[in-house]
């Protein structure tokens, strides 16, 4: 399952305010129009089919003590783990194990429902978050149990009726609620991301959709196949499935956390001992192989001016989409880092010095171009950029730094929005 959490240092100054705005910073209302919409549309859906669900449905003791059972499970994976925290940002677990075979099994209501006591759960025991995003997400993850639910029934219409006899004899009924499970997964996958995408411009590969992530969900589906199977045979079973799936909930969580102590919490990027790190190995490979290598470092403009005209939150969004851009420009393999502040710190292995002054361009217009939502106007950002080159103005990452941090303040003094070299040294 994809959730979205925001950091708590964030939370706080948003609620607090280094702004002096007010809790109201925080508030859906106060986030950029196109996304007060999108999530008011997703809830009001969710909310109109849930009544509509609640007066269709015949209920059964059978049905509930199924959904409690489930819904048990699902608390025991929260409560288990909680004291490991969550890591902010956009983040995974595994409690679709436990509601795939809520929607596939159950009558289409109870995946509307399923998702309301475990996020409520979450919220209260591991993290506290916007209310909103935690309300998106509820409202997405019941929305795409409901549309596997409907396909399933469709197919199976009474799968706990006969016992384990459709797992038995329906060569198809297997293959169905794969399709249903794949259905759920991109269905939530598709409305959370959407709402990702509309305050993290182009960071939609990277936060939803990556080789990783799409392992998880294989793994999710996976578990939640055999869950369904273990629920159809004998409620009991769950007992035997629900250690290992703590056991995985912890690992993942654990894992997250580990990645998230390298990376910077408001922009996604490497943080500036992890980056330092990285940067280290880089130069020393570049070293062995006699390779070329650059390192720029930039810093947006004016921006104490932007925070203090338009709040700490439109701030914000600035640096995420500068982030953003400056990672879609840029190869796979090159180096970003939040480097402190609005200052980012890029390393281009095999870069020359007309290679990288001519990336360094690109990202500067790139970024010019950037507009971003402020209330009733948008936010426009220039960057200066310092370029160094391996060799020629440093031999270890500490002179490249000191040289890149010389050309950015070059590039401020003679009037920002350009990139420039260290000052070439008069010799005699």
């Amino acid at each position: 399952m994809t959730a979205v959490h925001q950091s708590a240092a964030d939370e706080h100054r948003h609620e607090g305010g280094e702004s002096g705005r007010g809790p109201a910073r925080s508030s859906l209302l106060a986030q950029p129009l196109p996304l007060v919409v999108y999530v008011l549309a997703v809830v009001i859906a969710y909310l109109a089919l849930t009544a509509w669900q609640l007066a269709v449905t015949g209920y059964r003791l059978q049905d509930a003590s199924t959904f409690l059972a489930l819904a048990l499970c699902g608390a025991v994976c929260i409560e288990t783990s909680r004291r490991l925290g969550m890591p902010a940002g956009v983040a995974r677990d595994l409690l679709s194990a436990w509601w795939l075979p809520v929607a596939l099994l159950l009558p289409p209501v109870y995946a509307l429902l399923i998702p309301l006591p475990l996020q409520a759960l979450s919220h209260y025991r591991v993290r506290r978050t916007m209310a909103y995003r935690r309300v998106l997400v509820t409202a997405a993850t019941g929305l795409s149990g409901l549309a596997a639910s409907l396909v399933f029934h469709r197919a199976v219409p009474e799968p706990l009726a006969d016992g384990s006899l459709w797992v038995v004899q329906e060569r198809g009924a297997l293959l169905v609620a794969l399709g249903c499970a794949v259905l759920f997964v991109v269905l939530n996958t598709l409305l959370v991301g959407t709402a990702v995408c509309a305050v993290r411009e182009g960071r939609w590969r990277d936060a939803l959709w990556n080789r990783e992530t799409l392992l998880l969900d294989v793994v999710e589906l996976c578990l939640g196949l055999l869950i369904m199977i273990n629920c159809v045979i004998s409620p009991a079973l769950l007992l035997l499935v629900l250690p290992p799936v703590v056991l995985l909930q912890r690992s993942l969580m654990h894992q997250q956390l580990q990645a998230a102590a390298r990376t910077d919490a408001k922009t996604g990027l490497l943080n500036a001992g992890a980056w330092q790190r990285e940067a280290d190995l880089e130069l020393s490979r570049a070293e062995r192989s006699r390779e070329a290598l650059a390192i720029l470092l930039i810093d947006i403009d004016y921006f104490k001016r932007v925070n203090d005209t338009h709040g700490h939150l439109v701030g914000d969004q600035v640096l995420v989409s500068v982030a953003g851009t400056l990672c879609l420009q840029l190869r796979d393999y090159d180096l970003v880092g939040r480097f402190g502040g609005e200052e980012f710190a890029v390393l281009l292995p095999g870069a020359d010095t007309v290679e990288a002054c001519r990336v360094a361009e690109r990202l500067r217009a790139r970024v010019r171009r950037l507009a971003v939502p402020a209330e009733d106007t948008t936010v426009s950002v220039t960057i200066s950029i310092g370029v160094a080159l391996y060799r020629t103005h440093g031999q270890d990452l500490i002179e490249l730094l000191a040289s890149a941090d010389l050309a950015l303040y070059r590039a401020k003094q003679t009037g920002r929005d350009r990139v420039c070299l260290p000052a070439v040294r008069k010799s005699g």
